[in-house]
């Protein structure tokens, strides 16, 4: 029933964009079928907006990370920083202080914690790992570090796309730790599946299924 109606929405969708651009023609679109894709948070827009706040005027680091996310793959989150004046000047930085420029987002980025640094055959900033930035910006939030009309739009937008990450950082700012069910045990008799949150947790076990990520 679910996908009928998502197939219902884009197909008005579609007939809206013919009537309104008869003269379009697929191959004048970017297409996702195509090379040269990254997937991308719904909420990245405000979120990056948030970053820049939380790293002070003068100092925008939106930039730096949306050039670090172009390059990781999802499923791995982790980058080698083996290009890094080319990662610079995509970055938008140029001239003689570019490069220090670079390095000194991506290291206000780590102290803020969208990122992790390792050292190795580059210095401090060979490697970076990409954590989940809603629960930095939460953690933030929690101890006043963002402006609350941004956080009411992150929570209200987060709720609309079904991206319910916000749910996984207790009120204290600790990662609530999902344990599995057993699943060697006999499916007759055990209760429908769920997900149990663990005892470190100091919130109660929301009801709310995490269907995807926004």
């Amino acid at each position: 029933m679910a996908r009928n109606s998502a197939r219902s929405i884009l197909q008005r969708q579609l007939d809206a964009r013919e009537k309104l651009w008869p003269e379009l023609t697929d191959n004048m679109l970017w297409s996702m079928d195509n090379e040269g894709w990254v997937a991308l948070p719904r909420l990245i827009p405000l979120m990056l907006s948030i970053m820049d706040d939380l790293s002070g005027k003068g100092f925008p680091v939106s930039r730096t990370y949306l050039e670090l996310w172009s390059r990781i793959r999802i499923e791995e989150s982790f980058l080698a920083l083996n290009r890094p004046e080319e990662m610079a000047f995509h970055a938008g930085f140029e001239g003689q202080r570019a490069l220090r420029t670079w390095k000194d987002r991506v290291q206000r980025l780590a102290q803020l914690g969208f990122i992790g640094l390792k050292p190795g055959p580059l210095g401090d900033l060979s490697y970076a790992i990409v954590y989940n930035p809603y629960h930095v910006i939460k953690r933030a939030y929690l101890i006043g570090q963002v402006h609350e009309n941004k956080w009411q739009a992150l929570v209200i937008r987060a709720n609309e796309v079904s991206a319910f990450d916000l749910d996984d950082v207790d009120d204290k700012g600790k990662l609530i730790v999902i344990d599995d069910e057993d699943e060697d045990e006999d499916e007759d008799t055990k209760p429908a599946p769920r997900r149990v949150r663990s005892a470190k947790a100091a919130k109660p076990q929301s009801t709310r299924r995490r269907p995807k990520r926004g």
